[in-house]
């Protein structure tokens, strides 16, 4: 759009096909026209990806909504997500001393 009325206030010629010259204030700016008709294209085809994948998101995120409030009027906790041990007591990671050997410090943790 920006592309179409730069162009129409200076007579110039735009198309997608190659560029064209087009002299603003003494300066050629039509390979900086031609770029921004192009992109125009591919403005099209990112809105509609964009649109696409919120619509996507949008349905999942209602059909998540709804699963959750089944699960908080069944009177069910949310789910607690299990630590890497798999018991709940947290973890601490240690590295062997210089003196133990990997096999030897993999059989005391």
């Amino acid at each position: 759009m920006l592309c179409t009325a730069i162009t129409n206030a200076y007579g110039c010629k735009v198309d997608e096909g190659s560029m064209h010259p087009c002299i603003i204030n003494g300066q050629d700016y039509g390979q900086l026209l031609y770029t921004l008709g192009v992109l125009g294209w591919l403005m099209l085809v990112t809105l509609s990806a964009g649109l696409f994948a919120f619509v996507v998101w949008l349905i999942i995120l209602i059909l998540h909504r709804q699963s959750w409030r089944k699960r908080v009027s069944a009177g069910v906790p949310p789910p607690i997500p299990p630590t890497a041990s798999g018991s709940m007591s947290p973890t601490i990671a240690v590295a062997p001393t210089s003196r133990q050997t990997a096999t030897e410090f993999l059989r005391l943790t």
